[in-house]
């Protein structure tokens, strides 16, 4: 059934709201996937064939067997998430088709998380929760349920771009001392001084932080970077947050850090593997605190994120630069 609308758009995804799809109906014959994972790979190599472009979710690969499914018109392509791991990148390179990310919609929605996650471990929320749970709710000693304080610490982050300087700028309001940052290139001064962050080598953040917030993506350079050497080089008081990606820490040092109180307690979104196992020795320990990878979720991100891969799907098929491209 003709539409007669110059392009077709794939979304291969069955729960891309509303509001970003309506966008495309305008100017585009829209094609949905119904099956979820993983039955939605035979769906989309089947309705992938002909289309112009395609809105890509979830964690599904997209490599050279969807792009020749899809056909030699295929002209763009955007995620909606700020990573990008599970495309091939060198692929869509070699066959020149823009790809879009939306990194700029999930920073706020990461950025609250991250607090929370830091909160959560710093005030023992894992530990306190199953005190509750087992009738071991201590009445008679002031010194019960310590937790570490947020005020007058240093605050280190593995990475200081958007969601790394959100964090920073909700933090101030706890009267933080002082932010360092480790990158591989410096922020502008301006950053700096208005976060009074000072960039140091990796080894200084480790030894001088309170807090260490990961924000980096996931490398050959960073994948497992967090390990025992690293931890025995942190405070004993220090906490950990993770919410860039799992396997930059390894997880099985990180069990032996915290199991032994090497280092005070974690906080993580992001883990190795996803889904984490429910039987993972991880979840038995009191001072972790693990969310399943929902640093994006939030409604108005969702549908934020919808609506900017839309648009950057539109200007490729268009032949304009996207509005948030990912190379």
């Amino acid at each position: 059934m003709s539409t007669n609308k110059p392009y077709k758009v794939l979304i291969a995804h069955t729960d891309v709201p509303p509001e970003g799809i309506e966008i495309l109906k305008e100017k585009c014959e829209v094609i949905r996937i119904t099956n979820e994972p993983p039955l939605n790979r035979i769906e989309i190599l089947e309705k992938i064939k002909g289309v112009h472009a395609a809105i890509w979710g979830g964690r599904d690969i997209l490599n050279a067997e969807i792009l020749d499914a899809a056909g030699p018109q295929f002209k763009a392509i955007s995620t909606m998430s700020s990573g990008i791991n599970n495309i091939d990148v060198p692929e869509l390179k070699k066959r020149g088709i823009p790809l879009g990310s939306t990194p700029a919609m999930l920073t706020v929605a990461v950025a609250d998380l991250t607090v929370g996650l830091l909160i959560g471990a710093a005030r023992r929320f894992q530990e306190g929760r199953r005190k509750i749970e087992s009738n071991n709710w201590d009445k008679d000693h002031l010194n019960w349920m310590l937790g570490q304080d947020i005020r007058d610490t240093t605050v280190g982050f593995y990475g200081f771009g958007g969601i790394g300087q959100a964090v920073a700028k909700r933090l101030a309001g706890f009267d933080i001392d002082r932010v360092l940052y480790t990158t591989r290139n410096r922020v502008s001064l301006e950053i700096e001084e208005q976060y009074n962050a000072k960039k140091v080598n990796f080894d200084t953040l480790l030894a001088e932080s309170d807090f260490l917030v990961i924000v980096a993506p996931l490398t050959k350079e960073t994948q497992g970077l967090f390990n025992a050497e690293a931890f025995n080089k942190m405070k004993k008081s220090a906490v950990l947050v993770n919410v860039g990606r799992g396997k930059i820490v390894n997880q099985d040092d990180l069990y032996d850090a915290l199991k032994s109180n090497r280092i005070f307690a974690a906080g993580l979104d992001v883990m190795d593997p996803e889904p984490l196992r429910s039987s993972d020795k991880l979840l038995a320990l009191d001072n972790v605190v693990v969310t399943p990878h929902v640093g994006y979720a939030t409604k108005r991100t969702r549908i934020d994120a919808a609506t900017l891969a839309s648009h950057n799907v539109l200007r490729g098929l268009a032949g304009e630069p996207m509005l948030s491209p990912a190379y």
